[in-house]
């Protein structure tokens, strides 16, 4: 079943249950400009609108595919309210930070795989301990790319 969101440009859509290991859900949509807080401290993301469906908020391990036939990334994924900014008032995001990837995506339609929940979404005293778990979060997602075990 697929679920709309307000956003006529983002899809939602749960795989079967046979499916579950890689990926459990996928979510596609166009990349849409943010507050670019991402790339103000290192981690730029691709940032599509996400309605609420069921889906945890957390920080996955996932591949982003760029149009219909293009490459697929490694990224390290968030959905949620970004609490450390803006508490339970922010606007539910998904923010895909493509590994080892340059360019620009906006308005680019992308396919973003959530495989693996890294961890729940938590709030942060501040930007300085944000980033530090933000290379953990890195570095679990290339734990999972090479196959290995994730920690968060």
């Amino acid at each position: 079943m697929e679920h709309r969101s307000p956003n006529p440009c983002v899809h939602v859509v749960p795989l079967p249950r046979k499916e579950i290991a890689p990926p459990v859900l996928e979510v596609r949509g166009v990349v849409e400009h943010g507050d670019e807080r991402g790339r103000t401290l290192g981690f730029p993301t691709a940032n599509v609108a996400v309605p609420e469906h069921g889906l945890r908020d957390g920080v996955w391990a996932g591949t982003v595919r760029v149009g219909p036939d293009g490459a697929e990334h490694v990224a390290a994924v968030s959905v949620g309210h970004r609490p450390t900014y803006y508490g339970r008032d922010g606007a539910r995001l998904l923010e895909a930070h493509l590994l080892d990837f340059s360019g620009d995506l906006y308005g680019r339609e992308v396919v973003v795989s959530l495989h693996v929940r890294l961890r729940p979404q938590r709030r942060f005293s501040g930007s300085a301990d944000l980033v530090e778990q933000l290379r953990r979060d890195v570095a679990g997602t290339r734990a999972w790319a090479a196959g290995t075990p994730a920690t968060g």
